[in-house]
C-alpha cells in the first residue's frame, strides 16, 4: 500500500472505495482535488422570528411536538420554537429512530431551506443534531462545504477524509505549475489555495467572486482542460481517413432543391466539402439556430461521400427525430438512385436481419438511426462519414467510442456534429475545443413571423380563447408542461392535469398529450397523429424540444416559464414559425417573479437570436445549463465556471504554448490531476 492511497486513510474499506471510484477519486490527492460544488453558512444562529422564505438558514429551538400526519401521504412534522417564533420541520422518508429521537422538551440545532406556508414558515428535511444541554456546541468558524458525492455516501463522510487527507498530506503535494507561469498569471500557493476552498472564511466569499485562492485552482483547472483538448485534436489528427472528392452528386443534389441555399449555408459547406477531402478525419462542430437547415448541409456532405464510394451515418438523439430524418433524406436522395436505411427498435427480425445484410455489403449507402447504430452488432461496409445531430450532452467520452466503434484498420470516419443549441464561443472553445467550429448564422426566407407574449398565469381563459381560435382557422397548437419539479411523475401529472382541463374547455376539437413516461411507440403515436395534423393540440412536456417539423402548428403555450432555461425555451419556440403564417408563442408565469427571472423573460421576448440568448443565459444561469449538464459541464470542471472565468482563456491560451513545451512533464501530470480518468485519450 503507498502513501497515497484511499485504503491507507481512516475508515476507508473496499465499499467505500468503490464508491470514491464512482467520483472519480483513485487516491489520496484525487481527495484534495474535490472541490466543493458549494457552501453553507452554519457559522451563525438565525432566530425563527426573522426568517424569511427561500432562503437557507441554522436555527435552534425546543421541540414543541412531534407527530405523524397524513396528508396524501405519511410525513413526521416537527415543531420548534425559540421564544421569538415557531417553526415546523418536515420528513417525509423517516424512521422508527428518528421518530422515536426528536422528542418534546429537547433542544435541536437544524440547517435548511425554509419556505413560507399558509401555516408559517418550515424547513423540509433539515440537517439537524440534537444538542445536549450538559454540553457547549460550538459554530464552526469557517463556511461549510458541500461536495458533489454519489449514491451512499454522506457530506458527512466526505467531509471527514477530506480534513484527514490536508491535515496528513497537503504538505507534500507537487506544485505543478512553474513559478514563472504562475508569477505571469499573478497566482498565489497551491497549497493555501486548497486550504482555503475546502473551508473558506465567511468574508472571503461576500468580498470577491474569484477570491485570490479560487483564481489559483480555476486557472490551472483552465490549463488542464485547454491542454487535455490540444493533446486529443493532436491524436485524433494523428488518424487517417477516406478522403471524399466527388462533387457531381453534390451538384445535381443542390439543383433539385426547391429553395436557394443561404449564403451561410454555402460557407458552411465549403469548410465542410474542404475538410473531408484531406485524408485526416474532420473533427467539425456545427452550430446553426433552431431552422436554420443544418440538415441540409449535412444532405451535402453525404453526396459527396457517398458519390466517392462510401457510407454515412447520420445519428439522431430519437427514432422519431431519426424518422424525420429519413423523410426528409429519401425525399432528397430517392431521385438520385440512393439506398438509405433507418435502423429503428420496433424493426421485426427478418427486416432488421435484411437491413443489417445491406448494411455489411454496402448496398445501403446512407444509414439513420439512434445511438443504437454503435452500440448494436452492425458490420459496415465502408463508413467513412458520421454526423450526430442535436446531441449537446455527446462529450468527448462519446465522440471517443464513436471513432473506436467505427475504425477500421486505421482508418477513422470523418465527424460532423450538429447542434441547434448555440453554444457561447468561450464555452465552445472549453466544451468543445477538440472540434473546429462551423456557424449557420442566418435563417431560410420565408419562415413566418413569431410573436413572443409573456402573461400571467392568471390570463389563461384569455389563452385558451386565443388556441380556440387558432384551432378555427385550422391550424394547429403546441400546449407544453415543463419541469415542475425534478419528478418525471409531477411533470407527468402536471401534463395530465393540463390535457383534462383542456379537453373540457376545447371539447369537440382533438386533443393528444405526450409526455417522457409514455413508451417510445405511443410518443411516436401522438407526434406523428399532430404531425398528420389528426390532433389539433398536443400537451407536451419538453420531450417536444428537439422534435418533429409540423409547418400548420402556428401557436405555442409554455407553462412555468420561469423555471426553463433560455435556450430551453429558445429551442421550444423553434418548433413553430415553420410555415408561411404568423406564428404566436406565449409564456406563462407564476407571480411573483423576481429580478433575474424578469430579466430572462425580457431577453427571450425580444430576440430571436440563439446565440444572443445563449450569451444571456451563460450570464444568467451558468454553463452547466447551457450545456444541458449541470454543475459539469462537457469535460467536467470542477471549480472553474466557463461564463464566470471565460476572460481568463485567452491568457490562459498564451501559457499553454510555453507550458507544453518546455514543462512536457509537469504538463502531462496537470492534465492527470484535474481531467483524470474523465478523458482516457491515450486510447484514441
Amino acid at each position: 500500500m503507498g502513501q497515497n492511497d484511499l485504503i491507507s486513510l481512516k475508515g476507508v474499506g473496499p465499499s467505500l472505495e468503490t464508491k470514491l471510484n464512482n467520483l472519480d477519486i483513485y487516491n489520496q490527492t484525487d481527495l484534495l482535488f474535490h472541490l466543493p460544488s458549494r457552501y453553507e453558512d452554519r457559522t451563525a444562529i438565525k432566530k425563527i422570528g426573522t426568517l424569511e422564505s427561500d432562503s437557507e438558514a441554522q436555527v435552534e429551538g425546543e421541540i414543541l411536538l412531534s407527530s405523524i400526519a397524513f396528508r396524501g401521504r405519511r410525513m413526521l412534522v416537527v415543531q420548534i420554537s425559540d421564544g421569538t417564533g415557531i417553526m415546523a420541520l418536515r420528513f417525509f422518508t423517516f424512521n422508527k429512530y428518528q421518530k422515536d429521537a426528536l422528542k418534546k422538551g429537547l433542544m435541536v440545532r437544524c440547517f435548511g431551506k425554509t419556505r413560507k406556508t399558509t401555516a408559517g414558515i418550515e424547513m423540509i428535511h433539515p440537517n439537524y443534531e440534537i444538542l445536549d444541554p450538559k454540553k457547549r456546541h460550538a459554530l464552526p468558524k469557517t463556511l461549510t462545504p458541500v461536495y458533489p458525492t454519489t449514491q451512499g455516501l454522506s457530506q458527512g463522510k466526505l467531509r471527514s477524509l477530506i480534513t484527514q487527507v490536508l491535515k496528513d498530506r497537503l504538505d507534500n503535494l507537487e506544485d505543478l505549475l512553474p513559478t514563472s507561469i504562475a508569477s505571469e498569471l499573478n497566482l498565489g500557493s497551491l497549497n493555501e489555495s486548497l486550504k482555503e476552498t475546502h473551508s473558506p472564511k465567511k468574508e472571503s466569499l461576500a468580498i470577491d467572486e474569484l477570491s485570490p485562492a479560487k483564481k489559483r485552482l480555476v486557472t490551472e483547472e483552465l490549463i488542464a482542460n485547454q491542454i487535455g483538448m490540444r493533446q486529443i485534436k493532436r491524436a485524433s489528427k494523428k488518424h487517417s481517413a477516406m478522403q471524399l472528392t466527388q462533387h457531381e452528386m453534390k451538384e445535381r443534389f443542390i439543383s433539385m432543391l426547391p429553395f436557394e441555399l443561404t449564403e451561410s449555408q454555402k460557407k458552411v459547406s465549403s469548410e465542410i466539402t474542404f475538410d473531408i477531402a484531406l485524408n485526416q478525419p474532420m473533427m467539425r462542430l456545427l452550430q446553426g439556430d433552431v431552422g436554420s437547415g443544418k440538415t441540409v448541409v449535412a444532405g451535402l456532405a453525404m453526396a459527396i461521400a457517398v458519390d466517392s464510394g462510401f457510407q454515412s451515418v447520420l445519428m439522431a438523439p430519437t427514432e422519431l427525430l431519426a424518422e424525420q430524418h429519413k423523410q426528409n433524406l429519401d425525399r432528397w436522395f430517392g431521385p438520385l438512385g440512393v439506398k438509405t436505411g433507418l435502423l429503428k427498435s420496433k424493426l421485426k427480425v427478418p427486416e432488421k436481419r435484411v437491413l443489417k445484410e445491406s448494411i455489411a455489403n454496402g448496398d445501403c449507402q446512407i444509414i439513420i438511426g439512434t445511438h443504437a447504430l454503435f452500440q448494436e452488432s452492425i458490420d459496415y461496409n465502408n463508413l467513412s462519414l458520421v454526423i450526430v445531430d442535436e446531441q449537446h450532452r455527446f462529450g468527448v467520452e462519446q465522440r471517443f467510442s464513436l471513432i473506436n466503434k467505427a475504425k477500421r484498420g486505421g482508418i477513422v470516419p470523418h465527424q460532423l456534429i450538429m447542434t441547434a443549441t448555440p453554444i457561447p464561443r468561450t464555452l465552445a472553445m472549453t466544451a468543445y475545443g477538440d472540434l473546429d467550429n462551423s456557424i449557420i448564422s442566418e435563417l431560410p426566407s420565408g419562415r413566418g413571423e413569431i410573436a413572443t407574449l409573456c402573461l400571467s398565469e392568471d390570463k389563461r381563459e384569455e389563452v385558451v380563447e386565443k388556441a380556440l381560435r387558432e384551432i378555427k382557422k385550422g391550424r394547429q397548437v403546441y400546449w407544453v408542461c415543463p419541469l415542475i419539479e425534478e419528478s418525471e411523475d409531477h411533470n407527468r401529472e402536471s401534463a395530465e392535469a393540463t390535457f383534462k382541463k383542456l379537453s373540457k374547455n376545447l371539447s369537440g376539437h382533438r386533443i393528444g398529450l405526450v409526455h417522457g413516461k409514455l413508451s417510445a411507440d405511443k410518443k411516436n403515436k401522438a407526434m406523428s397523429e399532430f404531425k398528420e395534423h389528426k390532433l389539433d393540440l398536443l400537451v407536451a412536456t419538453t420531450v417536444i424540444e428537439v422534435g418533429v417539423d409540423v409547418p400548420n402548428a402556428s401557436m405555442m403555450v409554455i407553462e412555468n416559464t420561469e423555471r426553463l432555461g433560455l435556450s430551453q425555451l429558445h429551442q421550444l419556440r423553434g418548433r413553430i414559425g415553420r410555415g408561411e403564417h404568423e406564428s404566436f408563442c406565449i409564456m406563462l408565469y407564476k407571480n411573483p417573479l423576481g429580478q433575474t427571472a424578469k430579466q430572462r423573460l425580457e431577453v427571450i421576448r425580444s430576440s430571436r437570436d440563439g446565440f444572443f440568448i445563449s450569451e444571456k443565459d451563460l450570464e444568467l444561469r451558468g454553463p452547466g445549463e447551457v450545456l444541458g449538464i449541470r454543475q459539469k459541464g462537457v469535460v467536467g470542471l470542477k471549480i472553474a465556471d466557463i461564463s464566470r472565468d471565460a476572460y481568463l482563456i485567452p491568457k490562459i491560451n498564451k501559457v499553454c504554448d510555453q507550458f507544453e513545451y518546455e514543462f512536457p512533464e509537469e504538463s502531462e501530470k496537470l492534465v492527470r490531476r484535474w481531467i483524470g480518468k474523465q478523458i482516457n485519450y491515450r486510447n484514441v
